[in-house]
């Protein structure tokens, strides 16, 4: 035994997995290769309907983190014959509609029988058709609202987004080496294959988390996806980038 930590491949960040209960809820970060624990959400001890409205406003705060990192997929878990998952679902709707309108903030939402409150739980879960399922259809959901904010900025004159394809000039935007630059970037996203076939993978990874560091959102995409074959067709990784805000005198 040399005494070291052994060190375990995290991979990269698919989704969110929320397990709901009566009485709190249990947010798992999920990435390619491991499950890991974010957050857990208590109910209060309010009237029985304000109390629910709360909890869900709860919910909704402790996704935010991962929504601004670029993660916009959300897998709901709730047991079977409860009503958890489509209360939490249709508060959404009515309270936070920017969360399921077609637009660059949209999530995708899927729905799971299941608990997934204790890790063990999870363990068994993540095992399943079904949740292998719902990462698919949810990641390849929003992989698509991705490439149609890409072809509609492809195919625009008037667009204010900017597509970058190149390595280097991605790290200029996001680096900020030129600081007459007009643009700043918003959104890195590469394919799964890029970053596994790169000869430049360690730049990459420094790129990702530098971006994910200073806000910029980074996303993964599954390269046999349609969406993943349409980025693959431009290389692989593309940055979305939009002038920045002049400051007022």
């Amino acid at each position: 035994m040399t005494g070291r930590r052994r060190r375990y491949k995290r991979g990269y960040p698919l989704a969110v997995l929320v397990g709901l209960e009566e009485r709190r809820a249990v947010l798992w970060r999920v990435f390619s290769e491991v499950v890991k624990l974010d957050d857990t959400v208590e109910r209060g001890r309010e009237a029985e309907r304000e109390g629910l409205y709360d909890f869900h406003e709860s919910i909704v705060n402790a996704l935010r983190p991962t929504l601004k990192e670029g993660v916009k997929s959300i897998v709901i878990a709730a047991p079977a014959r409860t009503d958890y998952a489509a209360s939490f679902l249709d508060h959404i709707r009515k309270h936070h509609a920017w969360l399921v309108r077609e637009g660059p903030n949209a999530a995708t939402f899927g729905e799971l029988i299941g608990s997934a409150g204790e890790l063990h739980e999870v363990h068994e879960l993540v095992r399943t058709k079904g949740f292998r399922e719902a990462i698919g259809e949810t990641t390849s959901h929003d992989a698509e609202n991705i490439v149609s904010t890409l072809e509609k900025s492809l195919d625009s004159d008037d667009s204010s987004t900017v597509v970058s394809y190149s390595l280097e000039e991605i790290e200029d935007l996001v680096y900020g080496r030129h600081k007459e630059s007009d643009r700043r970037a918003e959104h890195v996203v590469l394919t799964d294959k890029y970053l596994a076939d790169t000869k430049n993978r360690g730049r990459t990874l420094k790129l990702m988390q530098i971006s994910k560091n200073i806000g910029i959102k980074t996303t993964i995409v599954n390269a046999e996806t349609r969406a993943g074959l349409r980025l693959s067709q431009l290389g692989g990784l593309v940055c979305f980038s939009k002038p920045n805000r002049k400051k007022r005198k």
